[in-house]
C-alpha cells in the first residue's frame, strides 16, 4: 500500500500542491500570474482561477477531460496549466493526441451562440513534465499549427501548446525559467533563488501550513486508501462512483438527480475529478455548484 507523503514534501510538480496553491483564496492569484509570467516572458492581467475545471463529454459515452489549472485572464487568453508526471509509454506517445483533444474542448466550450469564429479567445495548453516528452533534451517545445507547403505563411488561429521539461537543456531557455522549473520540480527554500521565487515560495509554504488545505489532503488520502482497501478497480466507473456518492452521504441527503448524474457517469477522468471534489466539499450544493458547472 502507498505510503502518506507528507504536504511539506510535496513539489509544484504535484497536481494537488498546485491546484491548492492556484485556487487559494488569498495566494491563488499571485502565485498563479508568477508562475504565467516567467513561463511566457510578459506581464499577465487580472486573472480568474477555476479550481478543478472539467468539461464533459456531449454525454455519458463521450470523453471528457479534467483540468488541474485553467486559467482565464480578463479581456485576454485562456490558460490550461498541467504538471504532468506520467512518464509511461503510452502515456508520452499519446500526449500530442491529448493536448490536441484539450484545445478541442476548451474551444466548444469558449464561443457562445451568435458570436463571430474571430471572438474565438487564444488557448495555451501548457504541460509541465519531468520527463523529455520528444528525446531532443529541450527545456521548451513550442507547438502551434502551420501550413506544410509554405511554412513562412502566416497562420494564427490562437491555438499554443507548450511543453516544458524541467530537466532540458537544448534549446538556451532563459535563466529565469531554468529557475523556476528546478523550484516547481525541488520545490524548497534553497532552490528559491531569484526574488520572485522567493515570494512565490513563502506563498506555497502558507498553503502548506494552512489547515484546511491539511485536512483536504488528509481526506483525499483516506478516499484513495479506501477504495484500495475494498478492492475497487480504477478502472470501473461503478467503483469510482459508490465511492463518491459514499463521501457525499457524510455531508447528508444525496438528491436523486445527483446520484443519477454520477451513477450514470462513465468518463474516468470526470469520476476522478468529482472524488476530488467531493472530498474538498463543504456540503452537497458545493459538490454541485463545483462539479455540475462547466
Amino acid at each position: 500500500m502507498r505510503q502518506l507523503r507528507q504536504l511539506e514534501e510535496l513539489n509544484l510538480v504535484d497536481d494537488f500542491l498546485v491546484n491548492s496553491l492556484t485556487i487559494h483564496k488569498v495566494y491563488g492569484e499571485p502565485a498563479a500570474r508568477c508562475i504565467l509570467e516567467c513561463i511566457l516572458g510578459r506581464k499577465i492581467g487580472k486573472l480568474k482561477i477555476i479550481p478543478q475545471h472539467f468539461v464533459p463529454g456531449e454525454d455519458t459515452d463521450e470523453h471528457g477531460i479534467r483540468i488541474d489549472v485553467y486559467l482565464d485572464e480578463e479581456d485576454g487568453e485562456l490558460f490550461d496549466l498541467e504538471p504532468d508526471n506520467n512518464s509511461g509509454d503510452e502515456d508520452v506517445a499519446a500526449l500530442p493526441k491529448r493536448a490536441r483533444f484539450y484545445h478541442a474542448k476548451l474551444d466548444a466550450g469558449s464561443l457562445k451562440i451568435g458570436e463571430e469564429y474571430g471572438s474565438l479567445r487564444n488557448v495555451f495548453v501548457i504541460f509541465i513534465t519531468t520527463y523529455d516528452p520528444f528525446g531532443l533534451d529541450r527545456m521548451v517545445y513550442t507547438v502551434k499549427n502551420a501550413c506544410i507547403e509554405v511554412p513562412e505563411l502566416h497562420y494564427e488561429d490562437g491555438a499554443r501548446t507548450i511543453f516544458l521539461y524541467t530537466k532540458g537543456t537544448a534549446g538556451n531557455p532563459p535563466e529565469s525559467l531554468r529557475e523556476l522549473l528546478y523550484y516547481m520540480e525541488h520545490t524548497s527554500k534553497e532552490n528559491a533563488r531569484t526574488e520572485n521565487l522567493q515570494r512565490l515560495h513563502k506563498m506555497v509554504m502558507a498553503v502548506k501550513r494552512d489547515g484546511k488545505v491539511g485536512l483536504t489532503y488528509m481526506k483525499s488520502f483516506e478516499i484513495e486508501q479506501k477504495i484500495r482497501r475494498e478492492g475497487i478497480n480504477e478502472g470501473k466507473a461503478v467503483g469510482k462512483a459508490e465511492a463518491i456518492l459514499d463521501i457525499l452521504g457524510e455531508l447528508g441527503d444525496v438528491p436523486l438527480s445527483v446520484q443519477d448524474k454520477i451513477t450514470s457517469q462513465k468518463d474516468m477522468h470526470i469520476l476522478s475529478t468529482w472524488l476530488k471534489l467531493a472530498a474538498k466539499a463543504e456540503n452537497i450544493q458545493d459538490f454541485e455548484q463545483k462539479a455540475f458547472t462547466t
